[in-house]
């Protein structure tokens, strides 16, 4: 591929190379442009709304560039998820220009451009921490990092060089213009791309150490485009990987999503235990973590992903509550026989206290919203009480909201527990098929020959008889 090289190219390499002692493997770097003949994005593939964005921006003075994973995405061949723009436009600017816009974030001030659903991320020029972009120091510029070098606000803007040099990885700084159709790389990324190789911009364990979170990110990258980490940048994740301890609960619920929802979980499963960093996330789950990777836990795990990958791949919903429910099933199952053993409990009580102490313990961890630990509840509520099947107790079990989704479960661990929960799904599953006489006479089966539904008739209460009242003489 053809590049073009530009004058200030030295400049940039210098000011790069010697910051932080941040390097690129000590390769030299080359500012490069890609003409509209020289790649593959063409604007039919880009969203309509993200256009708009583009060249309102353009319009009014501003310079404005599809940048990331888009970018990314579109030379690869695939359809992007989402469209994010860089500008010079501050967010106060950019919320002037666009009415349908509401400004976000403390640690990174966004702007959110809303088209019904359709949200385009819009960001201003990110720069360095020292040295403020001139032009902006009359703006508010605010940066703080925590005492391990975690950034905690980062509202620092800068040049479109800057803003390449601060992004994660190669392959992610990448800009693309509306104005001549071109492909900006600043950081080889093209390169990167080309090589199949994830590769972090500046010090690997520096960038860790200011968002812990990219990680995470590699790891998911690698999964999901098949690429290799590269070996500077893969090194510190293991020593680090507790760094993921201080980051807010929430943001890691948004990240697991990401990471085991999002079509590729289970490779991506395979790399985050490889960098000890699922081990993070679910530290109840590593306790049941083998050498041979055999465990009924390991097992479900294993099952509940690949399940999950391939219903994404049959454009299939998915429920994160379901995922969670599967993951966390053997852990709870084990605390609740610890339970019972322990303070002589019956095992039906110590299987309720079990799942709050397990939910409870996990959300410290990763901050599973109540709407779905509430249905990891049920589903597993409802598993003891597959095999009370006795008189209109299996009528009414097919009546509860969640029973689909319990059945379905309790079809699950028969496939790793022994031959009655298998047995016990069939059963169930064969109940659901089954007509109102049949099922009626699948009861009386299981009751011994009395389907135990006849109903007692009610004895009509007797009234009272007034006494007569005594005439009066």
């Amino acid at each position: 591929m053809r590049c073009i090289i530009f004058n200030r190219v030295a400049s940039f390499c210098r000011k790069v190379l010697n910051r932080d002692n941040s390097t690129l493997d000590n390769e030299e770097l080359a500012l490069q442009v890609y003409q509209r003949q020289e790649h593959g994005i063409s604007r039919k593939d880009i969203s309509e709304n993200a256009l708009k964005v583009l060249y309102r921006l353009n319009k009014a003075g501003y310079d404005a560039y599809l940048v990331g994973g888009g970018v990314r995405d579109l030379l690869l061949d695939k359809q992007p998820k989402d469209f994010d723009i860089a500008t010079n436009a501050t967010p106060e600017e950019i919320k002037q220009l666009f009415r349908n816009c509401r400004l976000i974030g403390r640690r990174f001030r966004l702007a959110h451009i809303l088209f019904g659903r359709d949200v385009i991320e819009v960001a201003t020029f990110r720069g360095h921490h020292a040295d403020a972009k001139p032009a902006l120091k009359d703006k508010k510029q605010v940066s703080a990092q925590s005492q391990e070098g975690m950034l905690l606000r980062d509202n620092v803007y800068g040049t479109i060089e800057e803003d390449a040099e601060r992004r994660d990885f190669t392959i992610n700084a990448l800009y693309y213009s509306i104005k001549d159709f071109s492909v900006t790389d600043y950081v080889n990324g093209v390169e990167d791309l080309d090589n199949r190789i994830i590769r972090l911009i500046g010090d690997p364990e520096t960038r860790y150490r200011e968002d812990p979170v990219r990680m995470l990110r590699a790891v998911r990258f690698a999964a999901k485009l098949d690429m290799d980490i590269e070996e500077k940048t893969a090194e510190p994740i293991v020593p680090l990987s507790n760094l993921l301890q201080d980051i807010p609960p929430a943001r890691l619920f948004e990240e697991s999503l990401k990471l085991l929802q999002s079509g590729n979980g289970f490779d991506t499963y395979k790399l985050l235990r490889e960098y000890n960093l699922f081990q993070q996330l679910f530290p109840l789950l590593s306790e049941h973590f083998t050498e041979e990777q055999d465990s009924q836990t390991e097992q479900m795990i294993e099952h509940i992903l690949k399940a999950t990958d391939k219903r994404l791949a049959e454009d299939k919903r998915v429920n994160p509550a379901f995922m969670f429910a599967a993951m966390l099933w053997y852990p709870m199952v084990t605390r609740a026989e610890e339970i019972s053993f322990a303070s002589g409990l019956s095992y039906y009580d110590a299987f309720m206290v079990a799942s709050n102490d397990i939910l409870d313990e996990q959300v410290k961890t990763i901050a599973i919203p109540r709407r779905f630990t509430t249905t990891v509840r049920d589903i597993w509520q409802q598993q003891m009480r597959f095999s009370r099947r006795s008189g209109k107790r299996a009528f009414k079990m097919m009546e509860h909201p969640k029973f689909r989704a319990a059945y379905d479960f309790l079809e699950m661990r028969g496939k790793f527990e022994d031959d009655e929960i298998a047995e016990l799904a069939k059963w169930w599953n064969d109940f659901q098929a089954a007509d109102r006489n049949q099922r009626g006479k699948m009861v009386q089966e299981i009751n011994g020959g009395s389907t135990g539904t006849t109903r007692r008739r009610r004895r009509r209460p007797q009234q009272r008889r007034k006494k007569p009242q005594a005439k009066s003489s």
